[in-house]
């Protein structure tokens, strides 16, 4: 068994995968199947920054309290996602968990709950190692 054995691997047509699992994901209730069986995966909806348009994409998160955190890592790329941009840009998102759907103010997390926040992304110091830019923490609270 190879060491990378039940970890999903980045897949060549990033764009095809996510929208596969966002159909996936909203036929099911939030239940996917295959290699993402078991995980549960948040659908963040945000507005183009530059098309104006609804943009959804699949990402991971933590739980912090009332509070959901995620990394803007772009898989350790030296560019942030789009969706990062597009929050900068109009930080209300539509969130998608399992069956519920409501609408969050993204903030990136300030530098005194970084340390807090990172210690709950298990694959934050991976993520960084890939790249010189600092991955933002990015906190997502409803309204």
């Amino acid at each position: 068994m190879s060491s990378n054995a039940g970890k999903p691997q980045i897949p060549s047509d990033m764009k095809a995968f996510n929208e596969k699992l966002i159909a996936e994901f909203r036929a099911n209730h939030g239940k996917l199947s295959g290699p993402m069986a078991g995980r549960e995966p948040m659908l963040l909806t945000t507005k183009g920054s530059k098309s104006g348009r609804d943009r959804t994409v699949v990402v991971g998160y933590r739980r912090a309290g009332d509070l959901y955190v995620m990394i803007a890592s772009n898989n350790g790329s030296d560019a942030a996602p789009s969706w990062f941009h597009n929050l900068r840009a109009d930080p209300i998102a539509t969130v998608e968990l399992g069956p519920d759907t409501f609408k969050a103010r993204a903030r990136v997390a300030t530098p005194q709950e970084r340390p807090e926040f990172a210690k709950l992304i298990d694959y934050l110091e991976r993520q960084q190692a890939l790249t010189s830019r600092e991955i933002p923490i990015v906190v997502l609270e409803k309204v």
